[in-house]
């Protein structure tokens, strides 16, 4: 029997061994540890050990995605906990749009230094009724399609990898962990960042207040940008983001 790779070329997860400090990068929701690559290897060059796990079901095809829940999302980012906490004096967990939701439930109840978030939504987006019977329309309308995204940088959008439409299954699981993500932000007790665009079109710019409002911790950062869409890890304002978050982490 011949078995073929599954994983997407270039959408593998990384691990880059640093000194002491450490991060975990979480992709978003339908995409790939490569959003996370740039991030990743800017702060490798400062010696910070990262690890960016690929999520349950996602880089390989939209069916695995389909056969995933919110639990399994959110234990992809368990297993990248345990396997790099070892190592690591300090430990940071950076997240970009549902990696941002993830990083804050894991940062609820497991040991962080710090929670960097990066245009993450606080609740879905779109209000419509018909969200709620999801489940039941995942048997007559199995994927929902994309729009065509709000890049700046048109070379990153060429190359971009993440799954062509959003399997509808998939979108009531999202839902069911924004409810988790929503119980665990009061929860907080560690510094956070919280990073959004405001040319960002696919979770508006009101949700960075929404998180910063609801998140418990006393120590709270922002920063906006603008011009950058919904990927700010492979937009043009990347080089000031990047050189942002590297100073939090380092002043923690």
């Amino acid at each position: 029997m011949i078995i073929f790779p599954r994983i997407i070329p270039t959408a593998e997860p990384f691990y880059l061994p640093g000194d002491n400090i450490g991060c975990i990068l979480v992709h978003g929701f339908t995409g790939t540890p490569k959003e996370m690559r740039w991030l990743g290897e800017f702060l490798n060059e400062k010696s910070i050990g990262v690890l960016a796990p690929r999520l349950a079901g996602h880089a390989t095809e939209p069916g695995d995605m389909q056969r995933s829940n919110w639990q399994d999302w959110v234990a992809s980012v368990e297993d990248a906990y345990h396997f790099i906490r070892p190592n690591a004096e300090k430990l940071f967990i950076i997240g970009l749009s549902m990696g941002g939701i993830l990083g804050g439930v894991a940062a609820s109840y497991l040991k962080f230094e710090g929670l960097i978030t990066i245009s993450t939504p606080y609740e879905i987006p779109q209000k419509d009724w018909r969200l709620r019977f999801l489940r039941q329309f995942a048997h007559i309308m199995p994927k929902v399609n994309k729009g065509q995204g709000d890049w700046h940088n048109q070379d990153a959008k060429k190359d971009h990898v993440d799954y062509p439409y959003q399997p509808t299954r998939s979108i009531a699981e999202l839902i069911d962990l924004f409810t988790q993500f929503q119980k665990s932000l009061p929860k907080l007790s560690l510094p956070s960042f919280h990073i959004h665009s405001t040319q960002d079109k696919s979770v508006p710019f009101n949700h960075l207040q929404k998180i910063v409002d609801h998140n418990g911790s006393s120590d709270k950062r922002t920063l906006t940008v603008h011009n950058s869409g919904h990927v700010i890890t492979r937009e043009p304002d990347r080089f000031q983001v990047f050189e942002e978050i590297y100073d939090f982490i380092s002043n923690q």
